[in-house]
């Protein structure tokens, strides 16, 4: 168990990270708009994509931690 808590713990850090990154680069894209501006939905899509599997780690972590 202590073992897939501290695992669960690394992926969180992770994709706080990727998201974080996800986050910055959709911030950098609409601060050069118009240039880029064909790169939204895919950026964007990158954004969603990290955030998501964020909230769905927190929750598994949330579920197995100790309270």
């Amino acid at each position: 168990m202590s073992d897939d808590l501290e695992t669960l713990k690394t992926a969180v850090k992770k994709l706080n990270a990727k998201a974080t990154q996800a986050k910055m680069d959709l911030h950098d894209l609409s601060e050069e708009l118009p240039t880029n501006w064909e790169r939204i939905p895919e950026v964007a899509r990158i954004a969603h994509e990290a955030h998501a599997a964020l909230v769905e780690a927190r929750k598994q972590l949330a579920a197995v931690q100790p309270t």
